[in-house]
């Protein structure tokens, strides 16, 4: 397993659904200001990425990899599984939490739109997380649009 290679991708991952998470338009209800929104956001994912590495290394540890080493298949979707799609599920419960703001927050609602459509296709196939950022590239791009810049960061 590359582990430089699939902890930067891990990030990436995490970084990019945390950062495309959000309420999902008519379901939140709080006003808050996009400014607000994107403070809250970026420590949500900031928080997410400090916890997603220490399980990594966690996972890298008692799976016996060593630096370098690639993992096989099933360690990809173990990963993914067990890591990625539910910390990031967390993390876009956490954003939407936050609500939409009454300002600009079709931006908001455009980043947790394509987050939660990255993450169905990541729990079809979840090796894809780890070996593909183009999972979430799209959300990457409008989380950093709208200032998520923590979200998706690598």
């Amino acid at each position: 397993m590359k582990q430089a290679a699939v902890a930067t991708a891990l990030l990436v991952v995490i970084a990019m659904i945390a950062t495309g998470c959000g309420g999902g338009g008519s379901s939140t209800t709080a006003s808050i200001t996009k400014a607000e929104f994107v403070k809250k956001g970026n420590a949500i994912c900031t928080a997410g990425n400090k916890r997603d590495q220490t399980e990594f290394e966690a996972f890298a540890k008692e799976s016996g990899l060593k630096e370098g080493e690639e993992p096989s298949k099933a360690q990809d979707e173990e990963l993914a599984e067990t890591i990625l799609l539910p910390s990031v599920s967390q993390e876009i419960e956490e954003i939407k939490a936050l609500g939409i703001p009454g300002e600009e927050g079709e931006g908001a609602e455009a980043v947790i739109e394509s987050a939660e459509e990255s993450i169905e296709k990541g729990e079809e196939e979840p090796a894809a997380l780890v070996s593909s950022e183009k999972t979430f590239k799209k959300t990457n791009e409008l989380a950093h649009e709208y200032g998520l810049t923590v979200c998706g960061e690598e």
